[in-house]
């Protein structure tokens, strides 16, 4: 004959208050999944059903059903919600809001190229929802990159409204050639000054660059035959381009 030995758990004396509200929380559909499962387990256990009952009933082990009975037994109601406060957020004060932008403006020390939110967030020890929001409320884009062209030539403007118009409007009979360097040498050093990013304003870098030594390549396309003659020179002259198209 085989003996089953079925433990049954200590039962727990209820209040009449305390059923009423574990009731009410056993039936809600509001309330967390989890706080609704303690009611029930601690329900079962003021009326004297075994850890085996529990544990058929709820789907639940041995262990979480100790570990919350002596949470009930010293803290009654309360001790059965795990909720808590958590950590207490940030307030964007104008000195935190200035601290973002004026980490954003500086580059990451570990050489990347700009910033990300969780990158900076990480770094000033913040959250990455405080980094995004301060970035969309300045307009503040790291990732974008503008560029510029300024000019020191006082008659630039004039120039400039020549040539495109030798687009726009081509007198009749002409032939109109675009030329342009190609240079054999990097350049590397930049003429004009890196503008930082700002509120509104990506960081913007200048097209043209210091010339430490170029190679010209004089190259045309003969529309005809379809061929692209091509010649080097040292440097890039008139006579030389004129020679080309002959």
């Amino acid at each position: 004959m085989r003996l089953t030995v079925v433990r049954i758990a200590r039962t727990i004396q209820l209040s009449e208050e305390q059923k009423r509200e574990l009731s009410r929380i056993a039936q809600s559909r509001a309330l967390p999944a989890g706080y609704v499962f303690r009611a029930k387990l601690i329900l079962m256990l003021s009326t004297g059903a075994t850890f085996t009952m529990i544990r058929e009933r709820l789907g639940t082990t041995k262990r979480t059903i100790i570990r919350w009975k002596e949470r009930f037994l010293a803290g009654g109601i309360d001790g059965l919600d795990t909720s808590h406060p958590g950590q207490q957020p940030y307030r964007l004060t104008a000195s935190l809001r200035a601290k973002i932008l004026n980490a954003t403006r500086k580059k990451p020390s570990d050489g990347s190229t700009h910033w990300s939110c969780r990158k900076l967030a990480k770094v000033l020890g913040i959250s990455k929802d405080l980094v995004h929001r301060v970035w969309r409320e300045a307009g503040i884009k790291p990732h974008r990159l503008e560029r510029y062209m300024a000019s020191n030539d006082p008659d630039f403007e004039k120039k400039a409204t020549d040539i495109i118009g030798l687009y726009l409007n081509p007198p009749q009979h002409a032939a109109v050639f675009c030329v342009d360097e190609k240079s054999a040498i990097q350049a590397l050093d930049r003429l004009d000054p890196v503008l930082p990013l700002s509120p509104g304003r990506a960081e913007r870098h200048g097209f043209e660059y210091y010339r430490h030594g170029t190679l010209s390549l004089y190259a045309a396309l003969d529309t005809k035959t379809g061929k692209g003659p091509g010649k080097d020179r040292p440097s890039a002259h008139q006579r030389g381009i004129r020679r080309l198209l002959r």
